[in-house]
């Protein structure tokens, strides 16, 4: 009993203590609350007082800070192409190709800032003023403004000549014919793609590779803009030759998709085809490159009548190219979807309302739709329509082949509805406007039994279709055969991007340093970002 009383007397006493400790904790953080809330207002004052001077001050400074806007932009795209200079120097004396692309991707993103006064200060200093190559180069380039002189001068006042490299001399070259088709001055870019294609054929080095296979792209355009492509098969084939002799895969790549397209611009497909055919086949090291050959070879096998090929060449094109090319990828999806009217496929709806696509693929939407109900009217109709855009696009021959494919789908159409109808009602149905309907109705449906396109017999006699009745296709091997093409386009699609995988060199043999992989890491994070922006040019 003692032991109890204890014990309820020991926890009163605690519980006491307790109380008293909790409440002066509270009295202790209410007096804290009040001094903070005296300090902020002291220091909220302070900040008042700060900012009225500051005002003050700025209204002063806003006609010293307003002239140096114009110079800042000037000046930082001329320091970002000094660093550029410096990457290409350290890629051509270590051998390092991979440098020398990431120089060519920075320049893409600031080719819409170049101004003619900064290019001008860049030549002064990668070149040697005073060098046939200086002197080339600036006769190109149009004259400054005033106003463009004065930063010139400013900027080249603290500049330091450097010896340049082969590398860094094709890349000035690069660098002035980029900045003069952008500036729309085509005859200039022709005469400044013609020098840099002379100046390359005295060098022979693995790292001026890459900085040739994008002067190759440009000195094709420049003729393409002036109507004169023809001019330069002849020195396309010796630089292919000399590529070829050299084992520069970049450049073979590059310059037989310039001469596919010069053959297709003149539509010599016959030419194109027996160059395919023979060049030297290799692994491909441009997603572009090979987006570009996949494209052509779609348009030769769709000519050649060989539809399978053709589609499959196209959708992987389509499928395979950069999200900014969207010039491009219309065009893919444009012959993609005639080869499928060809193969007797009707594409589904999607790839009309893809982003940015419905305007262009308006007109074969509408021509997709005849096709589908098989009426020859409408398709006439939506031909004459869109002929204009079906010449531009060089895809009129092609919907010529589609009138057959109209009639065989409208014949299809009427063999499901009727089990028996007279040639006198297909010809009507068909909208034949020939001067013997019955007879061309009667030639037409033994041709479509005879393909296979349907499953009916034809009573002479009487004048008759008589159709058959459909089956169970679950009972045919087409089932199969849809899943096996399913998965044989996901295998290949795994086995491509395995391929697609870059590893380092020598990666199995050194460690990497500390040093290098950040180097490495900040390369990845820059070729992410570029090649979300990368123009759609080379397209």
């Amino acid at each position: 009993m003692n032991v109890w009383i204890s014990f309820y007397l020991i926890s009163f006493s605690c519980f006491r203590y307790l109380v008293v400790y909790l409440s002066y904790l509270d009295y202790e953080e209410n007096r804290t609350t009040q001094d903070n809330q005296i300090a902020k207002g002291d220091l909220a004052l302070r900040i008042f007082e700060t900012m009225t001077q500051d005002v003050e001050m700025k209204e002063q400074q806003v006609a010293v800070v307003a002239p140096s806007n114009s110079t800042s932009s000037t000046t930082s795209v001329l320091q970002h192409l000094k660093e550029i200079a410096g990457l290409i120097e350290t890629g051509a004396y270590a051998r390092e190709v991979r440098r020398i692309l990431r120089a060519i991707r920075l320049t893409i993103a600031l080719r819409r800032k170049l101004k003619a006064s900064v290019i001008s200060s860049f030549l002064s200093f990668a070149l040697a003023p005073g060098s046939e190559a200086h002197s080339r180069l600036s006769s190109y380039l149009p004259k400054e403004d005033q106003n463009d002189m004065e930063v010139d001068a400013t900027t080249s006042a603290t500049q330091a000549t450097v010896k340049h490299s082969s590398e860094l001399e094709i890349y000035c070259y690069l660098l002035v014919l980029i900045f003069l088709i952008d500036q729309k001055k085509h005859s200039e870019a022709k005469a400044c793609s013609s020098a840099s294609i002379a100046r390359l054929k005295n060098l022979n080095r693995r790292t001026v590779d890459v900085l040739a296979s994008r002067l190759y792209f440009y000195y094709s355009l420049s003729y393409e803009l002036t109507g004169d492509l023809s001019e330069i098969r002849g020195n396309l084939l010796a630089l292919h030759r000399v590529a070829t002799l050299r084992h520069d895969e970049l450049g073979q790549e590059t310059l037989l998709n310039l001469l596919l397209r010069n053959y297709l611009h003149y539509n010599l497909y016959d030419q194109a085809e027996k160059l395919r055919s023979k060049a030297p086949r290799f692994e491909a090291h441009s997603n572009q490159q090979f987006c570009r050959y996949l494209f052509y070879l779609g348009k030769i096998r769709t000519i050649q009548l060989e539809y399978t090929d053709a589609k499959e060449a196209l959708l992987q094109a389509a499928r395979k190219a950069p999200v900014a090319a969207l010039g491009f990828r219309v065009q893919c999806n444009k012959w993609a979807v005639i080869v499928r009217l060809l193969l007797g496929e009707i594409p589904e709806r999607t790839v009309f309302m893809q982003k940015g696509m419905e305007k262009a693929l308006r007109p074969y939407f509408e021509l997709t739709n005849a096709v589908r109900i098989g009426d020859l009217e409408l398709f006439k109709t939506v031909a004459e329509k869109f002929s204009t855009t079906f010449s531009s696009d060089r895809t009129n021959n092609l919907i010529v082949r589609l009138r057959h494919n109209v009639i065989r789908t409208g014949l299809r159409n009427i063999s499901i509805s009727y089990s028996r109808i007279s040639l006198s009602d297909v010809a009507k149905k068909l909208r034949l406007d020939s001067p013997n309907p019955v007879a061309d109705a009667e030639s037409i449906v033994s041709k479509a039994i005879r393909d296979g396109a349907i499953d009916a017999t034809l009573d002479h006699a009487n004048g008759w279709m008589v159709s058959k009745e459909t089956g169970d296709i679950y009972s045919t091997n087409e089932p199969q055969q849809a899943f096996n093409s399913r998965i044989a386009f996901c295998l290949n699609m795994h086995n491509e991007a395995v391929r697609a995988l870059r590893f380092p060199p020598n990666s199995h043999k050194e460690k990497e340093s500390a040093e290098k992989r950040r180097e490495r890491q900040q390369q990845e994070q820059e070729l992410a970002k570029h090649i979300a922006e990368e123009d759609d040019d080379d397209f």
